[in-house]
């Protein structure tokens, strides 16, 4: 084997150990930190423990997430929200770019009762969004509401509970049980795609129920700019690993893929704010550009990993 080709093998085998790591990384902080946080975001102890309407639909979930939020209000003022959620109805109370694009009743969630989506009984329609729909499987006015998927085995079943604490204060509790069907991409890849951005859209529906009902909603651009964020860190992540498979390996590079994970991994599962999620992602996007800035040719012979700086004399 010549020395280009002995090289050509060293490069991709060090980009390959970089990926792997980086990968690695934030696969790691994710199991560890990030998804024991997010499937019981503001959830307390005793409500991830206890019994709930829905349980006995899914034994044994491989994805069990309860979250929880505390509203200044009793049920009765919370109940019509939850019932006249959905797409093409009042819409999540969220990202609406995301959740209500296409909607017949419009962009913007709803931010009053709408007594045309009221009056649901257990066996009625709820679309989720334009190509998926889950079904009322059970409703306990003031209680809880009870969504269950349309697969025949391991359908998923959506619980949204009320709670009260006293007289004015009340428990909204959310709990998803739901099974993995890798037999089925179509299922299996939206079923990955809820494992990882399931909990930004439950929070933001708990956010917005509470607005509502406390009448505190807040201004559209501000939930625009959350979700542009969100988007923006992980397109950054993504883009940051397709260049360590593609342009020179440096320490930079290797140190900005490492960067834009950790700084993804933070602004989707960290509670942080999101003015410090805006500067985190163009603090991201900044280390990526600084890090695969092209130098001079000679820089850049030098800077590929795996070659020392007196590689031109040597090869």
């Amino acid at each position: 084997m010549n020395t280009k080709t002995t090289t050509t093998w060293r490069l991709r085998a060090t980009r390959g150990v970089a990926f792997l790591t980086v990968m690695l990384f934030v696969t790691t902080g994710y199991l560890v930190l990030c998804r024991p946080y997010q499937l019981h975001w503001g959830a307390t102890d005793a409500e991830i423990e206890r019994s709930m309407a829905g349980d006995e639909l899914i034994l044994d979930p491989s994805f069990l997430a309860t979250r929880a939020i505390t509203i200044e209000a009793g049920p009765e003022k919370i109940w019509p929200w939850l019932v006249q959620m959905g797409y093409g109805r009042a819409g999540y109370y969220g990202y609406d770019l995301l959740e209500n694009a296409g909607s017949p009743e419009g962009l913007k969630s709803a931010d009053e009762i709408l007594p045309r989506f009221q009056a649901f009984v257990v066996g009625d329609e709820v679309p989720i969004s334009a190509i998926v729909s889950m079904t009322f499987h059970e409703i306990e006015p003031n209680r809880h509401i009870i969504w269950l998927g349309g697969e025949a085995t391991d359908p998923g079943a959506f619980t949204w509970a009320l709670y009260p604490l006293d007289e004015g204060r009340t428990r909204l509790v959310s709990r998803i049980r739901w099974s993995y069907h890798p037999t089925s991409v179509g299922i299996f890849t939206l079923e990955l795609f809820t494992e990882f951005a399931d909990h930004i859209a439950v929070r933001k529906i708990l956010q917005g129920v509470k607005q509502r009902v406390e009448r505190n909603i807040e201004p559209v651009w501000i939930q625009n700019v959350e979700l542009l964020t969100f988007i923006c860190t992980l397109l950054t992540f993504l883009t940051a690993l397709a260049l360590l498979c593609w342009l020179p390996l440096t320490w930079k590079t290797w140190g900005a893929g490492l960067i834009a994970g950790a700084i993804w991994l933070t602004t989707w599962y960290a509670p942080v704010a999101s003015w410090f999620s805006v500067v985190l992602a163009l603090f991201a996007i900044g280390t990526l550009f600084l890090a695969h800035r092209r130098g001079t040719p000679e820089q850049d012979i030098r800077q590929d990993a795996g070659l020392s700086p007196n590689y031109r004399r040597h090869a």
